[in-house]
């Protein structure tokens, strides 16, 4: 991951964002928006790289591009609602756990404890992170995919 850099998303990062959605190869779509996605809306991007009270939106750059994503929302089953992805190139190197990491220091500093995803069930690799991260997390399975909630651990030493 030498030479990336992880900052909060930023208005001026809606061109570079579009690029590297455009970028992802159809089966990383699925996997993160449930569908291959073609073209992003503008007002696609605008969601993902908003920051307010609610929502958090991190990007992972190298060189000036975005090749990973992260963003969190507060509300449904858990305090705080995470998805992640990261560039067809840059899978399986540490990029997505690291930007996970990071998201959820960010949320746990706001008060959150408990994290919630939906992860498509063929997702067998963010399934098994997982599954290694939150031993304790609970699982259900729905129409295809799966609904995670977990604690967040280390909540208590982010906060100091």
């Amino acid at each position: 991951m030498l030479g990336t850099q992880i900052r909060p998303a930023r208005p001026d990062d809606a061109e570079r964002l579009r690029r590297f959605l455009a970028r992802l190869s159809l089966h990383t779509q699925t996997l993160r928006f449930f569908t291959g996605i073609g073209t992003p809306a503008a007002s696609m991007v605008r969601v993902l790289i908003a920051l307010d009270d609610h929502r958090d939106a991190l990007v992972a750059t190298l060189d000036g591009e975005i090749i990973g994503h992260a963003m969190s929302y507060r509300g449904g089953a858990a305090d705080v609602e995470i998805a992640v992805v990261v560039a067809d190139e840059w899978q399986g190197k540490g990029l997505g756990p690291y930007l996970i990491d990071v998201l959820l220091f960010r949320a746990a500093v706001r008060g959150a404890k408990t994290v919630g995803m939906d992860v498509l069930g063929e997702n067998r690799r963010v399934l098994r992170m997982i599954r290694r991260l939150w031993p304790d997390a609970q699982m259900k399975v729905t129409s295809g995919s799966v609904e995670v909630t977990a604690r967040i651990q280390r909540a208590e030493v982010f906060a100091e």
